[in-house]
């Protein structure tokens, strides 16, 4: 799959992208149902139960979902704790966040939970989990089991897409840099101190602004307004400035897939090509789950060294 390249005659003012996919190059799907979101992101899959141990061929058709559109979607899966756990554990060791608190015996598992009384909710900002982290999260598995009547979704937004509609001359440019990844800001007021943190400190990683997927090989952006602080090789004027144009491009409505959360609802999202943004419009409703995440690898782009802490 690839990504046209922006038509600058184009008559209109937003970016436009337009998935080029040959129908043969998809993979053949023998357990499992899928329907795209979009032509960019996203796809819905039925025909399976997260609850019970997946089959190897199962767990092939799923990890091959994932890849192919990068965040997929399932409806009516009831999982308690240890079933959301296990299912995760398929995909690789879980992470443990660096700052937030968990369930009781679950250290793996991050509550999400907002009330009446929520003055924030968590991943209100386009972000990729915990970029912060030295090896950062490859995928992040959410399960919603009280959801609002209306309101509440979650928006996605392809790196892969980012990246490709980017000016062959900004690609290249990208490519040399590297930005500061911290948590200090998003963590201290919304955990509290450092006696309660993982490794005693608030986690900061350097990492390419442009990231090689592991799997797929596609180049994605990979800078975050949640996490990203500073480009290392840049002035501190042009570094915000073209961080702020990159944030702007990431918001890019034909980048997006938007998804509507029902009870007992699950995204798994690939956080080495996919941000998202929890959309906070349903206060004073109850949204409340819980999310696994995976453990992931350090960033790097191809044809160079991985970079060294």
């Amino acid at each position: 799959m690839s990504l046209t390249k922006l038509n600058p005659s184009a008559g209109t003012p937003a970016v436009q992208t337009a998935l080029m996919r040959d129908a043969k190059d998809d993979p053949v799907y023998k357990t499992i149902f899928v329907t795209p979101s979009s032509p960019v992101i996203g796809a819905e899959i039925s025909g399976i139960d997260l609850s019970e141990p997946l089959s190897k061929q199962d767990f092939q058709e799923v990890h091959e979902a994932l890849m192919q559109h990068q965040v997929i979607f399932f409806r009516d899966q009831a999982l308690n704790l240890e079933q959301h756990k296990s299912f995760g554990r398929m995909f690789g060791e879980l992470h443990v966040h660096p700052a937030a608190p968990s369930p009781e015996g679950h250290p793996e598992i991050l509550m999400i939970h907002a009330d009446e009384k929520s003055k924030r909710v968590a991943g209100n900002g386009w972000h990729t989990d915990v970029s912060c982290d030295a090896e950062p999260p490859m995928g992040s598995i959410l399960h919603l089991h009280t959801t609002p009547a209306s309101g509440g979704d979650t928006m996605f937004s392809s790196m892969y897409a980012a990246y490709e509609t980017l000016s062959e001359s900004m690609q290249n440019f990208l490519e040399g840099l590297t930005a500061e990844h911290g948590s200090e800001h998003v963590y201290r007021g919304r955990y509290g101190h450092t006696q309660n943190l993982r490794d005693g400190d608030y986690p900061c990683n350097i990492h390419p602004i442009i990231r090689t997927h592991p799997v797929t090989g596609r180049k994605g952006l990979y800078v975050n307004s949640g996490f990203t602080r500073r480009i290392i090789e840049l002035s501190e004027t042009e570094s915000s400035s073209l961080l702020a144009h990159l944030f702007e491009h990431i918001r890019t409505p034909e980048f997006q897939v938007r998804f509507k959360w029902e009870d007992n609802s699950v995204a798994f999202w690939d956080n080495r090509c996919v941000q998202h943004h929890a959309v906070w419009d349903y206060y004073p409703s109850v949204r409340s789950g819980h999310r696994v995440t995976i453990k992931g690898d350090r960033p790097f782009l191809a044809g160079s060294e991985k970079l060294k802490s």
